[in-house]
């Protein structure tokens, strides 16, 4: 009985701790960490993700030489290993009945990467490890870069020049250099074109656009800009020349690729970026080369439908356009906080009004895309080039698509965030900080714009970050307004005005979009999605940081302030 007795006293001490625990608020602390815990290991997760898919993408794989049999018919391919997978029997007897009773329980594959889509496409190929005959790794296998049809593997057989075969003791030496000249010559073709030429069709632009505009005045005489127009088709013809005899000279070397099947092809050299052999490369040439590849996919152009080269026009569109956004969002949204906290008299209107700066947070991001379309472009930009570019209709100017139109939109789009943000800073300044501003004689301006103002600046940060964060990864809105997939020029060149507003531009998320669903090539544009994803992260995050230490510095200047 006594033991009975001793039971129900400890159930009730165990269930009154219990119910002191709980009510203590500690399970609601341990909830809350174990949901950021997830929450950061989601994160983690995902930058790992896209970090391992993306980043092998630039390492220099090792070529292996695989001879197969399939269908009765024996095949040698040279490739990279780029994916294995597993297939149950039961689905790999459905799609090949022929290999019945001759299969194990699971089945491998291998997705190769062979190259040389010109000559013999796909140039990626499943290959069944049960039909494998033979694999080697030969070390005289040869990788080539070219700036159009991929990857080429073969064996080196020759450098030419002018269809001749050359004598010399190092073809690999030989080939480098012959690699190095054609860079060269293509670079100064390249400035040529970018610089030179582009800067005289500029200014033949303007000319032409002068002349319009002179007749619509109703001035005939235009002497002095054909003078000016005929000196420029001069310069033009004479950097023209020398781009031709630029490109003839490009155009002198080639090569000869013996193939896995033993058929030989000739390769120019100008075609070219880069030559390796993987199969003789120690691990610091493969560290240095791996480098080289990643620094090359951020500083150069895509190539073959976005699916080869790399991604500087999109990664300078997007910091530019998330710059501009972040310099129209904050002014409009501090001014619109401070009216609604400071100046506005408390009541219906104002509730009513704070409640639609909400509820726009919600309004889905294409709707704005939308508008933006409708009221920027076609009335803002319309009424723009009425008044200020008549001499260019009905070519628009500002009335299509572009940069300004773009960072607009999602500075409309953000403005909520902000808005709330800073109402949130301004409340929580103590009112006795105003009054005893007023009291030392300073005007209600001053008060707000040296001592409100400043106190906030943290929440104003904040709510920045927030703004940054949601526009950098927005593409439904900016296909409407200003984004394409492959833009001629950067905003931002030589020619005056230097920022040009009114350009279209790339941006790294519709650069995501394109090549993982509209690209022609799935599986060469598989692990470019994955780095410009990883990218785009990295450049969110790093703006965050960014604007998240100037955050910091503010609230402890001004909390050391006050105390």
């Amino acid at each position: 009985m006594a033991t009975s007795e001793t039971t129900e006293q400890d159930l009730s001490i165990q269930r009154q701790s219990l119910r002191v625990w709980w009510q203590s608020g500690d399970p609601w602390i341990w909830l809350t960490s174990a949901a950021v815990a997830v929450s950061v290991t989601a994160v983690l997760g995902l930058v790992g993700l896209l970090a391992v898919n993306g980043l092998a993408h630039f390492w220099p794989s090792e070529v292996i030489a695989i001879k197969h049999e399939s269908y009765g018919q024996q095949t040698t391919i040279l490739g990279e290993l780029s994916e294995r997978e597993f297939i149950a029997r039961r689905q790999f007897l459905e799609a090949n009945p022929q290999y019945a009773g001759n299969v194990a329980n699971t089945v491998e594959r291998w997705l190769l990467k062979t190259g040389n889509r010109q000559i013999d496409p796909p140039d990626f190929r499943w290959v069944f490890t049960h039909d494998v005959v033979e694999q080697s790794v030969p070390t005289d296998v040869v990788v080539l870069e070219r700036t159009e049809w991929g990857n080429a593997y073969g064996y080196l057989t020759a450098i030419k020049q002018q269809g001749m075969p050359l004598e010399t003791s190092d073809t690999w030496a030989e080939l480098q250099s012959r690699i190095a000249r054609s860079e060269s010559i293509r670079e100064a073709i390249d400035q040529l074109q970018e610089d030179q030429i582009s800067s005289i069709n500029y200014e033949i632009e303007a000319i032409r656009l002068e002349k319009r505009r002179r007749q619509l005045d109703g001035v005939t005489d235009f002497s002095d800009l054909e003078a000016n127009e005929t000196e420029l088709q001069a310069e033009y013809v004479l950097v023209e020349n020398e781009v031709f005899r630029l490109t003839e000279s490009l155009e002198r070397d080639s090569l000869s690729l013996t193939l896995a099947d033993g058929t030989e092809t000739v390769i120019p050299i100008s075609t070219v970026i880069q030559a390796w052999r993987p199969n003789q490369m120690s691990l610091r040439q493969k560290v240095g080369m791996y480098f080289k590849n990643l620094w090359n996919f951020l500083t150069d152009d895509p190539r073959e439908a976005n699916t080869e080269g790399g991604i500087y026009p999109a990664l300078f569109g997007t910091v530019l356009m998330v710059l501009l956004m972040s310099l129209l969002v904050t002014p409009f949204g501090v001014v619109a906080a401070l009216y609604l906290r400071e100046y506005a008299k408390q009541g219906p209107f104002v509730q009513l009004i704070r409640i639609a700066v909400n509820n726009l947070a919600g309004v889905p991001s294409i709707v704005y895309g939308v508008f933006g379309l409708g009221f920027f472009v076609y009335l803002v930009g319309g009424t723009i080039d009425d008044l200020f570019f008549p001499e260019a209709k009905p070519a628009p100017t500002f009335g299509t698509p572009g940069l300004i139109w773009a960072s607009l939109t999602l500075a409309l789009l953000t403005v909520p965030v902000v808005i709330v943000s800073t109402e949130e800073g301004l409340t929580r300044i103590s009112r006795d900080v105003r009054e005893g501003s007023l009291a030392l004689g300073a005007t209600k301006a001053e008060t707000i714009f040296k001592i409100v103002l400043p106190m906030a600046s943290p929440s104003i940060l904040t709510g920045m970050i927030l703004a940054v964060a949601r526009a950098a990864g927005e593409v439904a809105p900016l296909m409407l307004v200003g984004v394409v997939k492959l833009a001629p020029t950067l905003p931002i060149d030589g020619n005056f005005p230097y920022l040009h507003l009114d350009r279209k531009f790339m941006h790294l998320g519709f650069h995501i979009y394109d090549v993982g669903f509209q690209s022609p090539n799935v599986d060469a544009a598989r692990p470019l999605v994955f780095a410009t994803a990883l990218l785009l992260v990295v450049i969110i995050i790093v703006l965050n940081l960014t604007a998240i230490t100037l955050r910091n510095r503010l609230e402890a200047r001004y909390r050391a302030s006050i105390n």
